[in-house]
């Protein structure tokens, strides 16, 4: 009410923050610096996206400008790679696919569980955003995709594969599989790698979640886990809007009378 009172008088406020929502509501110009010099001004929305944009490049390492390789970027440079692969013997070339790896790019969790008898293995991962980059950090009600690779040692018959996502009290907050999402794979061959991914829209708060993997299934009416990494990494959440708990129920408020 106060902002409102000092518009109204002709007054001008300088409010410096890092609160986007209040700085959507709020301000009707907008100047963003970064580590001491100004990168623009301009209205709300465009600058409140210029910044986040900026957080997430410095989260993953990169510096301003510097644009990050689209997953199809990667699987391009890797079947290049392998073109010129010029056998077993070239440790080089070995070195060299590892780094295209797509787990390679997201910050990982080094004290990670990792357990299970490996007849299937989860031998990578990645968080995909709504430009089809891998990132750790998604911004709130974009697209985005969660996609595992796993290679099978045996032949398995109906792998389950999940993710779950939690707090970082360890509380679960959300996740699926392909059993809950009806997806029946019959028999996995031995030598098999299978690629699953998961589509969904980010409506969680922003905050800092866990990611885990599984891949599991039943042999004989038992149940059998072939290989889980729990919290294998971060997901964290960019946000200039939030609401009670854990999910956004992206509510159309209207006055009626």
């Amino acid at each position: 009410h106060k902002f409102e009172e000092f518009k109204e008088a002709g007054k001008t406020i300088l409010m410096v923050s890092h609160d986007l929502g209040s700085i959507a509501k709020y301000c009707d110009k907008v100047v963003l610096l970064n580590k001491g010099h100004m990168v623009d001004v301009g209205e709300p929305k465009r600058i409140v996206d210029l910044y986040k944009q900026i957080l997430v490049s410095e989260a993953e390492g990169r510096s301003e400008g510097e644009e990050q390789p689209t997953i199809d970027d990667i699987e391009n440079a890797s079947t290049q790679d392998n073109a010129f692969n010029h056998g077993p013997e070239d440790k080089t070339d070995k070195a060299s696919a590892q780094t295209k790896l797509w787990k390679n790019i997201l910050m990982q969790n080094p004290n990670v569980l990792d357990y299970g008898d490996k007849d299937a293995e989860i031998i990578d991962f990645a968080i995909i955003d709504d430009k089809n980059r891998i990132t750790n950090n998604i911004e709130k009600n974009t697209n985005f995709k969660i996609r595992m690779k796993v290679a099978f040692h045996k032949d398995i018959s109906e792998p389950i594969f999940a993710f779950t996502i939690k707090d970082l009290q360890g509380t679960d907050v959300t996740g699926t599989n392909t059993m809950y999402e009806k997806v029946d794979f019959g028999t996995v061959r031995s030598g098999s790698v299978k690629v699953i991914e998961f589509a969904q829209n980010m409506n969680l708060q922003g905050r800092n979640y866990l990611l885990s993997f599984g891949v599991v299934g039943y042999k004989d009416s038992d149940f059998v886990v072939y290989h889980r990494l729990y919290d294998v990494c971060n997901i964290n959440v960019i946000s200039d809007k939030d609401t009670v708990g854990f999910y956004d129920m992206n509510s159309v408020v209207t006055v009626l009378e």
